[in-house]
């Protein structure tokens, strides 16, 4: 695995960490968006945006909606926005399949939560990065995610494979993890690795974490199996373009 340096750990209580790094290529074979298109590239740590207890309301919702399926895997899946929800090997629409039973679920609360995390995750990329909050866009998919250590039976459970989220995701620019449990508390493993050339540098997720990061090469990542517990996280993701851009979820 090469040496390994922990950027946080579960313990630290960071208010901002930083560390740029030059951009990939990768934002050059799209159209850039003055303003917003990453220049300035890198991953940073905060505890400082969102409250564990906040963290915890966030939980709640994830696995209130999570109750209603989940993988036979390791990995599910629960989108807001799409209403896609991880059942068996399959994923079902959340709104399509469970109708107006939606509305005992999740409450109006829920989602104004949600915007307002989600907005505030937001502005914290726009002020790392030195951009303007309002060129960024919401982008799909934006979903939470359970972890446990039951093993993979599709390849929608193998969530431990490295990756770039702007070759996966196209549309992606800056991604973002908000942590809504705690490594080594609720769950063993699960860390995120960042994959860098002399080394891996890992971050330990702590309920009310947010992880951001500018979404090309330079941030070449995996997440580690999850060996007991449950973990819970959710991506975020903003693109710089407006045609890729989506709404906040609406309780309909």
């Amino acid at each position: 695995d090469g040496v390994t340096e922990v950027l946080a750990h579960r313990s630290d209580n960071l208010r901002d960490k930083f560390i740029e790094i030059p951009c990939s290529e990768d934002y050059d074979s799209h159209k850039r968006f003055a303003g917003c298109t990453p220049r300035k590239c890198g991953r940073g740590v905060t505890d400082a945006v969102i409250t564990r207890e906040e963290a915890e309301r966030i939980r709640r919702i994830a696995e209130r909606g999570l109750s209603l399926g989940g993988s036979d895997g390791g990995a599910s899946i629960l989108d807001l926005h799409s209403g896609a929800l991880s059942l068996g090997k399959h994923f079902v629409n959340l709104y399509r399949y469970f109708g107006d039973k939606i509305q005992d679920i999740f409450t109006e609360e829920d989602f104004a939560l949600y915007r307002d995390v989600r907005q505030r995750i937001q502005q914290r990329i726009a002020q790392v990065f030195g951009i303007s909050s309002s060129a960024m866009y919401l982008t799909k998919p934006t979903f939470f995610s359970r972890m446990n250590s039951t093993g993979a039976k599709t390849t929608h459970d193998e969530y431990w494979h490295p990756h770039v989220d702007k070759v996966t995701y196209g549309s992606f620019d800056y991604t973002s993890l908000l942590y809504l449990s705690d490594y080594s508390k609720d769950f063993g493993g699960g860390r995120f690795v960042f994959m860098d050339a002399d080394s891996n540098k890992t971050v330990e997720p702590r309920a009310g974490r947010v992880s951001f990061f500018t979404s090309g090469s330079e941030n070449l990542h995996r997440v580690e199996k999850v060996q007991w517990g449950t973990r819970f996280a959710i991506t975020i993701s903003f693109t710089c373009d407006p045609e890729h851009g989506i709404e906040d979820p609406l309780l309909a």
